[in-house]
């Protein structure tokens, strides 16, 4: 499955909008050495319930608009 995310660091607090055809994420750490990338894929994980390995940053690596990709194995469509 792929996600396109805007993310909005040095936000308020942790929280991920649906909006038409993307999430956004607003994340409470800043954009510096990766910070808001791991807390991203931290709270995807959270937010579709599934393991943080599950979720790799495919674009925008350094960018606000990202581009996920979600590994589903047949483990996690059971539950």
């Amino acid at each position: 499955m792929i996600l396109n995310i805007r993310v909005i660091p040095k936000a308020g607090k942790n929280l991920i909008k649906e909006e038409n055809n993307y999430l956004k994420a607003y994340l409470t750490k800043p954009p510096q050495d990766g910070l808001a990338n791991k807390e991203l894929i931290e709270l995807l994980a959270k937010y579709l319930n599934i393991k943080k390995y599950q979720i790799k940053i495919i674009k925008g690596e350094k960018s606000r608009d990202k581009v996920i990709k979600i590994e589903l194995s047949a483990e996690t469509n059971k539950k």
